[in-house]
């Protein structure tokens, strides 16, 4: 009987140690749910430089973007390569190559900006617009050297794009493509200016000349090429033109500001006129513009006897830091100048001779076959 009491007493000191620690411990009422009233605002979180929405540039530039379909007739080779072999099976076989790319109308007038490398050697081509109608286009000139080419289109209610300043655009800023991926007409993607300057070589590809992609993350397929690469007012700053193909996110266009100084000999030639201000030239390599305390430029090697180069005064030993107030960074770029300045005007130049800055003004003339 002594243990059984022992036990009972135990056991109720189990009990009320438990109660103790429950009413020493208050459980807290559940927490009050309030639910926002409908006039409530809806607080939204705005980043510094990042556009709420591309929708309004989207807009504006949509109606200027067109799908180009191209077809080309391809004559197969002889069977196995060889020569002779054509006649053993029916003579050549003619196909016809398909391909398609993007463009964007220029102005009311029915020009169409594209990629040269879209509509190279096309026998026909077609250009739909966001509207749906179908046109059969004319080339009317192209400069390869830059991958651009220019056609037109007679149509009437075309609405141009606004071209942008692509000397102003940073690396950083969002922009835009819209094209025709893989027939994919009017697919927007956005990204931004992964780096400027980027040559040629940069990007495996072959063209000579001078070139100076803008490099961007938006992403940018097959058939997007020639269309256009707008800054988030929706006004164009480069021409798609190229990818990456071992990359991801890797793609290229053309600055705007090089293609607008070609447009009027496009429209009236059909190509960029050779110009030549009759000196020659070479580059100035980084330990020559530094003992000459220079950031870069051109050095004239010789000027030609009755050239533009010396009727304006040029000397050889001269380098030319300037053009028309842009500063020259190497042999192309000057080249790439005077070939856009438009044979017949006149340009300023900005020089450096012994060791003070002098201003010449030359007139761009037609460059000669052979000198």
């Amino acid at each position: 009987m002594r243990a059984s009491g022992t036990i009972a007493a135990i056991a109720t000191a189990v009990v009320l140690a438990s109660c103790r620690s429950v009413t020493e411990t208050p459980v807290p009422p559940p927490a009050t749910v309030t639910t926002p009233a409908a006039t409530d605002q809806v607080v939204k979180v705005v980043y510094p430089n990042v556009p709420g929405s591309f929708v309004a540039a989207v807009k504006s530039l949509r109606p200027s973007v067109v799908n180009i379909f191209t077809a080309q007739v391809v004559r197969d080779r002889s069977p196995f390569g060889v020569p002779g072999f054509e006649n053993l099976f029916g003579g050549h076989r003619d196909r016809i190559q398909r391909s398609l790319g993007s463009g964007f109308i220029i102005d009311p007038q029915g020009y169409v900006l594209t990629n040269f490398h879209v509509v190279q050697g096309a026998n026909e081509i077609l250009v739909q617009l966001e509207d749906g109608r179908e046109l059969a286009a004319q080339p009317v000139g192209a400069e390869p050297n830059i991958d651009v080419a220019l056609l037109h289109i007679q149509a009437v209610d075309l609405t141009p794009v606004a071209f942008g300043d692509s000397d102003a655009l940073e690396v950083g800023e969002w922009v835009l493509a819209i094209g025709n991926p893989f027939g994919l007409s009017q697919t927007v993607t956005a990204g931004i200016v992964s780096a400027k300057g980027r040559a040629s070589r940069d990007i495996g590809m072959s063209q000579g000349g001078y070139q100076n992609f803008i490099q961007t993350d938006a992403s940018i397929n097959p058939g997007n090429s020639g269309g256009p690469l707008a800054n988030v007012d929706g006004d164009v700053i480069g021409i798609n033109t190229a990818i990456a193909a071992a990359g991801q996110g890797i793609g290229f266009a053309v600055p705007a500001n090089m293609v607008k100084p070609i447009l009027p000999q496009l429209k009236t030639t059909g190509r960029v006129v050779p110009a030549w201000i009759g000196v020659g030239i070479r580059e100035l390599d980084a330990a020559a513009a530094q003992k000459l305390g220079l950031d870069g430029g051109v050095l004239i090697t010789e000027v030609f006897d009755g050239g533009p180069g010396e009727r304006a005064g040029i000397k050889p030993g001269d380098v030319i830091t300037r053009f028309n107030g842009a500063p020259v960074h190497g042999v192309a770029e000057l080249a790439w100048m005077t070939n856009t300045a438009g044979v017949g005007n006149d340009v300023a130049l900005g020089a450096w001779r012994k060791g003070r800055e002098i201003a010449v003004t030359v007139t761009v003339e037609p460059k000669p076959f052979t000198r």
